[in-house]
């Protein structure tokens, strides 16, 4: 019985080849949906362009590439002298850093004219100054004994996302003796290492734990003109002295087994790594040699976010403390980040994929603010 196509006047033969190119678009459109597919395509398709090109022209590319080599090599002294200076002008932001820091934990008391600074709210303030000068006065003399700024940088952590996300409630008790954070840099080898300095307390024997990247800020052999800055390659933490009993980055944990013939059920005590921010300071390390695309790709998730977070306190944390003190330095990145999101919106599909390396000269490392 003739099909429904056939009665039409159409052969079975003309119905197949169309069936068959309906599959095959439903399929080409499937695989453009793929950025790798897409990629690959469009390098083939410059593959057999540049193969067909003229000797003469080919020539001339190469010779284009020797001076794109040069022009690489240029910007990589670029970065290099801009690192320098970076250390240089660190240190003349640190009077300021260890001036904050001994107002914060109470070692030096600013006077009136250091405190002066206008409020948005003034009209108000004053209002409510003459209305509750009684309440106020006598919240005053309650709080007279409260020293420095409590709590001030546990206050920061909680309030960035990218720290809060790693801040565990076992951390907070540690971290409320947390008094500040520096940053120091090398100039050769290119470094920079985080200074976390705590007060005396219970949880371990530390008075400062640091953590140190390492940077290279030279175009790669094999693929030189995939250089774009100096990139953050390598971390090493350091030894938590923790008290006995105390160490919050491990946890034990009670398995019940049953003998297979027997029966007999046994509790085993096992102890196994626990969530929290102190793993910040044991990152993975890789063998020396280890290329990016021979590292697993759960390791280099792990390094890339971490790398993130160390660039992200040495670039905005400790610069700007107090303004995340405050809740003005998260207020900014959350407009930041409304114009980075309609950027993402319409290149969603343009990802390179995950990467073992940051680039150091990056102002923001994929941080979202509350």
């Amino acid at each position: 019985m003739a099909t429904e196509k056939e009665q039409a006047g159409d052969h079975p033969d003309d119905v197949e080849s169309v069936e068959e190119e309906e599959i095959g678009q439903d399929i080409a459109s499937r695989m453009m949906k793929f950025p790798n597919v897409m990629a690959a395509m469009q390098g083939q398709r410059i593959a057999e362009m540049l193969a067909n090109l003229p000797s003469s022209v080919k020539r001339r590319v190469k010779a284009l590439k020797k001076i794109q080599l040069e022009a690489t090599n240029i910007e990589a002294k670029f970065f290099k002298e801009v690192h320098e200076l970076e250390c240089k002008y660190h240190k003349l932001y640190v009077p300021l850093y260890e001036k904050r820091n001994k107002i914060v934990n109470a070692h030096y008391e600013p006077v009136e004219e250091e405190c002066q600074w206008p409020s948005d709210d003034e009209e108000d303030i004053v209002n409510e100054l003459k209305e509750k000068a009684k309440i106020e006065n006598k919240e005053s003399n309650e709080g007279a004994d409260v020293k420095g700024i409590p709590e001030f940088w546990l206050t920061i952590f909680k309030n960035c996302n990218i720290l809060a996300e790693m801040l565990q409630p076992h951390d907070e008790p540690i971290l409320k003796h947390l008094i500040d954070i520096k940053s120091t840099c090398e100039v050769d080898p290119m470094t920079f290492t985080l200074d976390f300095h705590f007060s005396p307390n219970e949880y371990f024997t530390n008075t400062v734990l640091t953590k140190q990247y390492v940077m290279k800020c030279t175009p790669d052999e094999d693929d030189p003109f995939s250089f774009e800055g100096p990139e953050i390659f390598k971390c090493t933490g350091c030894v938590i002295n923790w008290n006995k009993g105390k160490n919050v980055t491990l946890k034990t944990v009670k398995k019940k087994q049953k003998h297979k013939s027997r029966g007999v059920v046994r509790t085993v005590t096992k102890t196994v790594q626990n969530d929290s921010f102190f793993n910040f300071f044991s990152p993975p390390a890789i063998p020396e040699g280890t290329k990016e695309e021979d590292t697993d790709e759960d390791l280099r998730n792990i390094l890339t976010s971490d790398f993130e977070i160390g660039h992200y306190i040495r670039e905005r944390i400790i610069p700007k403390a107090v303004l995340y003190f405050t809740g003005e330095g998260i207020d900014d990145e959350e407009d930041f980040e409304e114009e980075e999101d309609e950027e993402d919106d319409d290149d969603e599909n343009e990802s390179d994929g995950d990467h073992t390396v940051v680039k150091a000269n990056e102002k923001d490392p994929n941080c979202k603010q509350q």
